[in-house]
C-alpha cells in the first residue's frame, strides 16, 4: 500500500532534522554543552588558549580536541562570530514533547514560556536565561517561526541552551489547547490589554501557568489571542510602555511567581 504524501513528507522532515549540525561557539557555551551528557558531540576546534580554559571539560567529554591557530580559526562559523578560540560542532538536542516538559519536575508551580513568531536568536538566548533563573519547565517557539537552535541563540543563552527545555511546536494554538487541558492557566501579553497580569493571575498563582509573548512591533496573531485565557499587560510608570521581548519575559515570569 502506498503511503500518503504527509506520511513521506513527514519521514523526509523526520531524517533532515536527524541530519542536522550546529556549530556552537564561545567559551560559555562550549563548556556547558561538553558537560551535558545528553548532547551529541561531533567536532571540537580549540585555540591552545581556549584548550587550557576548557581543559576540565574537555577531559569530562572524552572529546579529542582540533587545536587551530587563531588567525586562521578552522571551524566553519562566520568569521565575524566572538568565538573565543572555542567552537563545537553538536547535533540539536531533543526535549520531547510539549507534553513532557510541561510534566517535567521543578519546584514550585509549573511555567512556561510561548513564543509567537520571535525569531530573533539573541532575544530567544536571552529568555532561555530568564527562564532557567525563574524555574520554567520550557520555552516553547513554533517550527517555521521562530529561532532554531545556532550557535548565537547558543552564545546568548550563555550556557543555558543545555539546560533549559527549548522546544519548537508546529502550531502554537494546538499547542496552547494542550496545555490547557493539562490544566494550564494561559495568558497572553498584550499592550492593549485591560488587565496586568497580577490582576489576571490573583487567586491562580497556585497552578501552572503560561506566558504568551509576541514579536517586537507585531506582537501576538489573532489566532493566539482568541485561543489564551486572558489577555494580560505590564503595569508601566507614566507614558513609556514598551519593553523588548526578552525583558518583558523576564517580568512576566517575575510577576507570574507563586506567592
Amino acid at each position: 500500500m502506498k503511503k500518503p504524501k504527509w506520511v513521506i513528507e513527514k519521514e523526509q522532515a523526520k531524517r533532515a532534522a536527524a541530519s542536522e549540525t550546529v556549530w556552537l561557539f564561545g567559551l560559555h557555551a562550549v563548556r556547558d554543552a561538553l558537560m551535558n551528557p545528553a548532547r551529541e558531540r561531533l567536532r571540537l576546534v580549540v585555540t591552545k588558549n581556549a584548550e587550557a580554559k576548557l581543559a576540565d571539560a574537555i577531559a569530562q567529554s572524552g572529546m579529542e580536541p582540533e587545536i587551530s591557530d587563531p588567525r586562521k580559526f578552522a571551524a566553519p562559523i562566520d568569521p565575524e562570530s566572538v568565538h573565543q578560540g572555542a567552537a563545537l560542532e553538536v547535533k540539536p538536542l531533543d526535549w520531547g514533547s510539549l507534553e513532557d516538559a510541561s510534566m517535567r519536575e521543578g519546584s514550585g508551580p509549573a511555567r512556561i514560556v510561548l513564543l509567537d513568531r520571535v525569531t530573533d536568536p539573541h532575544n530567544v538566548g536571552a529568555i532561555l536565561r530568564s527562564a532557567e533563573v525563574f524555574g520554567a519547565r520550557a520555552v516553547v517557539g513554533v517550527q517555521r517561526h521562530s529561532a532554531p537552535e545556532t550557535g548565537s541563540l547558543a552564545k546568548t543563552a550563555s550556557g543555558a541552551l543545555e539546560r533549559q527545555p527549548y522546544l519548537r511546536i508546529r502550531n502554537l494554538a494546538d499547542g496552547i489547547e494542550e496545555l490547557q487541558k493539562l490544566g494550564y492557566y494561559v495568558v497572553g501579553l498584550d499592550g492593549e490589554a485591560t488587565q496586568t497580569i497580577e490582576e489576571a493571575l490573583e487567586g491562580r498563582t497556585d497552578r501552572p501557568v503560561a506566558l504568551v509573548l509576541g514579536a517586537e512591533g507585531p506582537g501576538l496573531r489573532e489566532k493566539t489571542k482568541e485561543t489564551v485565557d486572558a489577555l494580560v499587560r505590564i503595569d508601566f510608570a507614566g507614558g513609556f510602555g514598551s519593553l523588548n521581548v526578552s525583558n518583558a519575559a523576564a517580568v512576566a515570569l517575575y510577576a507570574a511567581r507563586a506567592k
